[in-house]
């Protein structure tokens, strides 16, 4: 097992995923277009919810690749990361819809699993991840993120404090 692309992978997935978060502290509601366009699905829930913004997806790719160099990762491969933890995030939305959950609240597993796990997998050939570093990145990312949602509440970067 290699520390470097465990801590590379961590790096990125938090880069991926806290990006939206600070640009809806720093924008407001400018910007904020639904994904979903206000569509709902059939089961007449929205499809994925007012809280998933194109600002959002752009901005955490865009984040993340311009963050990547900096910890010896291609720009591309942060980019297509955080492409891989929208999609993670913006499956778990759907999933929590279906289930009428609503908006930023707490699905604990689906709202880490998809977002860490789908980045991970899209990265493990060009950070040489094994297996268990997958794992391992999985682990740290799960409880970081269980971790510090309290303070990003605290700071105005969640909705929730869970």
């Amino acid at each position: 097992m290699v520390l470097r692309p465990i801590l590379q992978s961590v790096v990125i997935l938090t880069l991926a995923n806290t990006a939206p978060l600070i640009a809806k502290k720093l924008f407001g509601a400018r910007f904020s277009r639904p994904l979903d366009g206000g569509l709902v699905f059939l089961d007449k829930r929205p499809l994925l919810g007012s809280s998933k913004t194109v600002r959002g997806l752009v901005v955490s790719i865009l984040a993340t690749a311009a963050g990547a160099p900096v910890i010896g990762v291609e720009p591309a491969v942060g980019a297509f990361m955080a492409a891989a933890a929208m999609a993670g995030d913006l499956l778990a939305s759907f999933v929590k819809r279906r289930l009428n959950l609503p908006p930023s609240s707490q699905a604990f597993g689906l709202d880490q699993l998809p977002e860490s796990l789908l980045p991970l997998l899209v990265g493990r050939e060009a950070l040489s991840l094994t297996g268990i570093e997958i794992v391992v990145a999985l682990v740290i990312f799960f409880i970081g993120e269980l971790l510090f949602a309290r303070l990003f509440y605290r700071l105005g970067l969640r909705d929730q404090p869970y």
